[in-house]
């Protein structure tokens, strides 16, 4: 039997940039919660590939963790820009608030409806459809090992509609907490059949 376990990581909260939108656009991430990087410290396995999306503030977490005392993140870890967050478009760099109430139905779990594109941006059902190679290419590669990814909510969110085949909409329901983890696990037996396994989400370690 291969076991292959994801170990998810939401990036850390981003900076105060005036409650405008940034979804896929660059915004450096806070990192200054030290208690919050050694309980990730902690709770990440040791002998584990390390990766993360495209952008920076999943990197600046991961680096957070390396100075909290993790001897496994590499610098600099390797980014994969196909696990980025959904691309806002035209909206990067708006108001959250002006956004927010237009974007879908009740009960709005994030600023679109799965299916609605922002303009010349992405959907939340795009974003599912960029993410599912990318995992299953990562699985491939790294079969049997401990990876864990420093990604964003909406990618976190994608991986977990994929392990349990959800349509996208459901999807967006998880609560995906900044610096929280969420396991998922790749099962294949001998036999060749295969199942995901959902091990946890949104844990939020802290050090003792």
């Amino acid at each position: 039997m291969t076991i292959t376990r994801f170990w998810w990581v939401r990036h850390a909260p981003a900076i105060n940039n005036g409650g405008l939108i940034y979804g896929g656009a660059e915004i450096d991430a806070d990192t200054s919660a030290v208690e919050v990087f050694a309980g990730l410290a902690a709770a990440l396995p040791r002998d584990a590939v390390f990766l993360a999306s495209g952008l920076a503030r999943t990197h600046q977490t991961l680096a957070a963790v390396r100075a909290a005392g993790h001897p496994g993140v590499p610098d600099p870890v390797a980014g994969d820009p196909r696990l980025n967050e959904q691309s806002l478009g035209d909206w990067h760099g708006m108001p959250i608030r002006e956004i927010f109430p237009t974007g879908g139905p009740w009960p709005g779990f994030w600023m679109l409806d799965a299916a609605r594109r922002a303009p010349n941006g992405e959907s939340f059902t795009d974003l599912t459809q960029r993410v599912a190679p990318a995992v299953i290419d990562i699985r491939d590669r790294h079969a049997g090992r401990d990876i864990v990814i420093a990604a964003h909510g909406g990618t976190i969110r994608a991986a977990l509609g994929q392990a349990l085949a959800l349509a996208p909409a459901a999807a967006l329901a998880f609560s995906i907490d900044n610096c929280s983890i969420t396991r998922i696990d790749h099962i294949e037996g001998k036999s060749g059949a295969a199942a995901w396994r959902v091990a946890g989400v949104n844990h939020c370690p802290r050090a003792l």
